[in-house]
């Protein structure tokens, strides 16, 4: 064992007893960083606005902080950007994560002085805990590949701005920096297809031993190399040289921003064979968990890294004053609504996505979807955790692989009954089509019991599924400008804006 891999043992064995304080107090835990945060902002121009300074408990917060999403908080945004000090948080942010609006067209998702660290920290513990579980630690020695946006930043009115992977690129431990992978040059190339090429380019001569992107993304790098590495002879016909083979030692992949499992099966192929993964769950408004355990379900909910959590339960989310529930109060298997309140200045924020817990001690989530991407054209509210699960068990037992999936309902179908139609990229198509769709419908009525109900009371008919080309997914992403990155697809709507624009 080098001393390299020996150093980090013993650096994760002390992250993991800090993690344990603090994951073992998770009420009291809490309540500091939300006391804390209070205290910081009595003097923001929000807090004034909010009257922090009678703020004592969180009963008096949730009177005086109404749960907001960007476009509500953008009035306060607007003034940050224009260079005014004190607004959200003390002083100016270091930087603004910009990221893809729904109404308001660009967002900007400020980060700070006190919350950049814990992105940095947060990515970095993940692995340590999984070198003090597993007592894997030989991978330090190896190359290490992250696929993230270009570093290049903008700046206005002082403040610098760009994607938050490429905020992050500026970050890299100078320990790490040797055994970074691509090069700074090559991160900076804006088209993703020109920038993954540089990258196979640069990688595929090189001891990988961890490699990092959300999995569409990585999929497509996968390929690439198997394109680039030519095939291998297996008895008397040829196939791609599995990538695994590419990487004799490659065996940690860590990943994020969307569930692994529906590509689980297409990357033990790519790979030739399985690899340990970390899941992350990582946004420009903060960092929130990361898988700590490769024994248990869901990832750690961190409850100590600058940020103030609420959960308000899914269903009662669009009704007037829904209640707002504290860490103390959750529910196993209940879809909650994350609101934040946090070290950057987000205070009652909707970011949008929906979680479930998995254990209460300690707390760990997964996350089931978004709030606004969701199918509820008949009352069923089918969320993205249940149609990922239902293709996860129609595909077991089959030689079915997946690239790319996307849900939407069909109103008004040109005759009989309406239906959710299933828009599928297929690696391997399935030997009977028509056995499989029933397959999945059946997986889909047993994760949501109003679907279900409305199969049985003949409103809808049972799902169809349609045919995407190969590459279309991409397409569609290459066409609306947002091919690569922490881009990726939803995985159903309600509407059929995105699968009128697929090739199918």
């Amino acid at each position: 064992m080098s001393l390299k891999s020996v150093a980090a043992r013993l650096f994760a064995q002390k992250i993991y007893k800090k993690t344990q304080a603090w994951a073992n107090t998770p009420r009291e835990t809490q309540k500091t960083v939300f006391l804390n945060l209070i205290q910081d902002a009595k003097q923001t121009q929000f807090g004034k606005d909010h009257h922090f300074e009678a703020i004592k408990t969180y009963e008096d917060y949730t009177k005086r902080v109404p749960i907001r999403d960007y476009e509500d908080l953008k009035p306060y945004v607007d003034r940050v950007i224009k260079g005014e000090e004190n607004i959200l948080w003390k002083g100016k942010p270091l930087y603004f994560a910009k990221t893809s609006g729904t109404t308001s067209g660009a967002k900007y998702i400020p980060l700070t002085k006190e919350s950049m660290p814990y992105h940095i920290e947060a990515a970095r513990n993940a692995i340590l805990l999984y070198i003090h579980e597993t007592k894997k630690a030989d991978f330090v020695n190896g190359k290490m590949i992250f696929l993230q946006g270009s570093p290049i930043l903008e700046e206005k009115y002082g403040i610098k701005l760009g994607r938050l992977s490429g905020i992050v690129a500026h970050f890299v431990p100078k320990y790490l920096q040797k055994n970074r992978l691509p090069s700074w040059e090559t991160n900076c190339i804006e088209d993703w297809e020109t920038k993954v090429n540089a990258i196979v380019n640069e990688t595929i001569e090189e001891d990988m031993t961890v490699i990092s992107g959300i999995p569409s993304w990585v999929q497509m790098y996968f390929e690439k190399l198997q394109q680039r590495a030519g095939t291998r002879a297996v008895g008397e016909r040829s196939e791609a040289k599995p990538v695994g083979e590419i990487f004799k030692n490659f065996n940690l992949f860590i990943y994020g921003g969307v569930n692994y499992e529906p590509y689980r099966a297409k990357f033990e192929n790519l790979i030739g064979r399985k690899v340990d993964s970390i899941e992350l769950f990582p946004a420009s408004e903060g960092f929130f968990a990361y898988q700590d355990s490769q024994k248990e379900k869901g990832m750690l909910l961190l409850l100590n890294a600058g940020i103030f959590f609420e959960f308000i339960k899914s269903e009662e989310f669009y009704t007037e004053n829904p209640k707002r529930h504290t860490i103390g109060e959750v529910e196993l298997g209940v879809n909650y609504v994350l609101i934040i309140s946090t070290n950057a200045g987000l205070w009652g924020y909707n970011i949008g996505d929906t979680v479930q817990f998995t254990s209460l001690k300690p707390y760990r989530v997964i996350v089931s979807g978004r709030i606004k991407h969701y199918i509820s054209a008949f009352g069923e509210h089918v969320i993205g955790k249940e149609v990922e699960c239902a293709l996860q068990e129609a595909m077991i037992g089959t030689t079915v692989r997946v690239n790319e999936f996307t849900v939407a309902p069909q109103i008004t179908p040109i005759e009989g009954l309406p239906y959710h139609e299933w828009f599928i990229e297929f690696e391997n198509e399935p030997e009977d089509s028509d056995t499989f769709a029933e397959a999945l419908d059946n997986a889909m009525r047993k994760q949501n019991m109003y679907y279900d109900d409305l199969i049985v009371g003949h409103v809808l008919k049972k799902l169809v599924i349609t045919k995407v080309t190969k590459n279309g997914f991409q397409d569609y992403m290459k066409s609306i400008g947002k091919l690569g990155g922490q881009n990726k697809i939803p995985r159903l709507s309600n509407d059929r804006g995105i699968v009128d624009l697929l090739s199918i």
